[in-house]
């Protein structure tokens, strides 16, 4: 910690000379507080014809508030579409910043608001859009494929934007292309892609600062101490870590596989937002978070994004009274940005995969 409710934050990444962001702690209204606190926020809703969308990572109580007003709770990409099929005329997004542009790109006509459009990402900020090109035109020959995790800006420059449940089919298509690839920006992903697909790919070197911590010894303990527990990895997290993993996926995916494997014990190595969720659905179920301590440890995580933390009622219930923290991405950069989401909701049709649901981080 640095100061009252800051957090430093450090993550590596290619041809940016920012190497720290920072993230702030919103003040949490205490227990007395909330039951007229949700009560004025559902009135604003209401009121202002505005539906609230939030990611499986933020505080539960936004989770819960989501669904209880005719929201959803889901990955990014399902977020986006979800504001884009409801009538609501303003969509509120409860999570980081390129979600709340991704839902910009895909409803260009509705207003989108965040509670803190300081909520950012260490994949995105580790992504500049100039340094991005500048390395996308280096290598002209080859297929440009960004994650989600990315501005508008980046996905104007793709060819295709992935989940982390598409990624492998879209690869592998391109691979019997002939296509070399350009990926970006999470290495781990990427290299798990590379290794189930066997592709030409070339990555740009951006990790994210939850899974990145997640350490395989420490893993492997865990799982000698809980030797019927059932390993649930996002394949955002090291190679090592992924290897130990019974069932790798995107949170979407993650979510299924502790509804539906027989198991009653799991360990978890994504962001232990997620673990709401899946303590809802399996209330008899035990969840246990995987470990970031251990050799190496830089954990300024500890298993939950910063920024996801940064979301809260209090700064929602703000939003909703002032209409500040509106979402605004460049009229010229939509119509680029949104080709490379609409080509991989295209595939997803053509090979059967659902477009609701089909997750990322």
């Amino acid at each position: 910690m640095t100061g009252s409710g800051s957090i430093r934050l450090v993550y590596e990444h290619p041809g940016c000379d920012t190497s720290t962001a920072w993230a702030t702690v919103p003040r949490e209204p205490v227990e007395a507080e909330k039951p007229e606190l949700i009560a004025r926020i559902k009135s604003m809703l209401k009121e202002q014809n505005a539906v609230l969308v939030a990611h499986y990572y933020v505080h539960s109580d936004l989770q819960d508030l989501a669904e209880a007003t005719g929201g959803i709770v889901s990955d990014s990409l399902d977020m986006a579409n979800f504001g884009y099929r409801h009538p609501a005329k303003t969509i509120i997004v409860a999570g980081v910043r390129f979600m709340g542009e991704t839902a910009k790109i895909l409803n260009p006509e509705k207003r989108v608001l965040m509670p803190d459009l300081y909520a950012e990402c260490s994949l995105d900020l580790g992504c500049p859009s100039a340094e991005f090109t500048a390395f996308c035109d280096q290598y002209p020959d080859r297929t440009v494929v960004v994650y989600a995790n990315t501005s508008a800006a980046v996905k104007a420059r793709a060819d295709w934007m992935v989940t982390s449940s598409i990624a492998l089919p879209v690869v592998k298509h391109l691979k019997e292309q002939g296509k070399k690839i350009l990926w970006a920006p999470d290495r781990h992903l990427g290299d798990y892609v590379q290794e189930q697909t066997g592709a030409d790919m070339l990555m740009w070197q951006g990790s994210c600062i939850v899974h990145d911590e997640y350490k395989a010894k420490e893993l492997a303990e865990l799982k000698g101490k809980h030797p019927r527990a059932k390993v649930l990895v996002h394949p955002e997290s090291p190679r090592a870590v992924v290897k130990l993993a019974d069932v790798v996926g995107s949170t979407t995916q993650l979510i299924r596989a502790a509804q539906n494997l027989d198991a009653k014990e799991f360990i978890v190595a994504t962001d232990n937002g997620i673990l709401h969720k899946m303590r809802t659905l399996c209330p008899e179920k035990y969840f246990l978070e995987a470990p970031t301590v251990g050799a190496g440890a830089n954990c300024v995580s500890c298993s939950h994004c910063p920024w996801m933390a940064m979301n809260g009622l209090l700064n929602l219930a703000e939003v909703l009274e002032t209409g500040r923290n509106e979402i605004h991405v460049d009229p010229a950069i939509i119509p680029r940005a949104v080709q490379p989401i609409q080509r991989m909701l295209e595939f997803a049709k053509q090979i059967g995969l659902p477009t609701q649901g089909i997750g990322n981080a």
